[in-house]
């Protein structure tokens, strides 16, 4: 099954300071047939103006992972980690038993930034932080892990879920063939310009959702980026 949900059906938020992109339900919007695809609950793209940002809020039982495209943004916890994350850094976040922090763009630019939240496979983990620069911004034509907790790679974030991110940047004319399995679930964001999966067209900020199939083909028909999400078929659900 691939399902192509183009840009125009994602819930926009706005709030002057925030534009929002919403994949999944979250805060005011909810749909019962849009809550999570495998135990990816949230995915949302925002836009951030500069001296602006989130004040400090909690969460609990939930992996939190920061993907930086463009700007920096200052981070602020409970566990008590001050940093800052640039374009082309990751940082994840294990919520666990709970834990506070804020978010805020201190720049005169614009903040460019994902967030994606996962339900991790176990309960009641101490809360946790890990911060690394990924030069995935950089590299052409090849996948890049960013986060994943099915195996052990070097400078790679870890996740509390059978789950990875990749990065690619894919030069126009350029394939990519990703082998997964029928039990499991993926998903790919368009970041920018054009691409065919599995000879389906779909353009910046679209998305794919897949299901019982035994490889994605990703062919670019312009210079194009994208993140690819591998996922277990279980719908993670406390």
């Amino acid at each position: 099954m691939i399902k192509v949900i183009p840009a125009s059906e994602r819930h926009h938020a706005t709030h002057g300071w925030l534009d929002s992109y919403f994949l999944f339900s979250f805060s005011d919007y909810y749909d019962p047939n849009n809550v999570q695809w495998g135990p990816l609950r949230v995915f949302n793209d925002d836009y951030i103006k500069g001296n602006s940002g989130f004040p400090e809020h909690s969460h609990s039982e939930m992996e939190i992972v920061t993907i930086v495209l463009e700007g920096e943004v200052t981070h602020s916890d409970s566990l008590g980690n001050k940093t800052v994350i640039k374009g082309g850094e990751v940082q994840r976040m294990s919520t666990g038993t709970g834990v506070s922090h804020s978010e805020h763009n201190h720049t005169e630019g614009e903040l460019h930034l994902y967030q994606l939240w996962f339900i991790p496979n176990k309960k009641g983990l101490t809360p946790s932080y890990e911060q690394k620069p990924i030069d995935f911004t950089g590299e052409k034509n090849q996948l890049i892990p960013l986060v994943t907790g099915q195996k052990v790679l070097e400078d790679v974030v870890f996740i509390n879920s059978n789950s990875t991110i990749y990065h690619a940047n894919l030069s126009e004319g350029k394939e990519i063939d990703f082998k997964t399995f029928p039990i499991r679930k993926g998903l790919i964001y368009v970041t920018s310009g054009e691409l065919f999966v599995n000879g389906i067209q779909v353009q910046k900020n679209d998305q794919v959702r897949s299901a019982d199939v035994d490889a994605l083909r990703i062919q670019a028909t312009a210079d194009s980026s994208f993140l690819l999400i591998d996922l277990p078929g279980v719908e993670a659900n406390y």
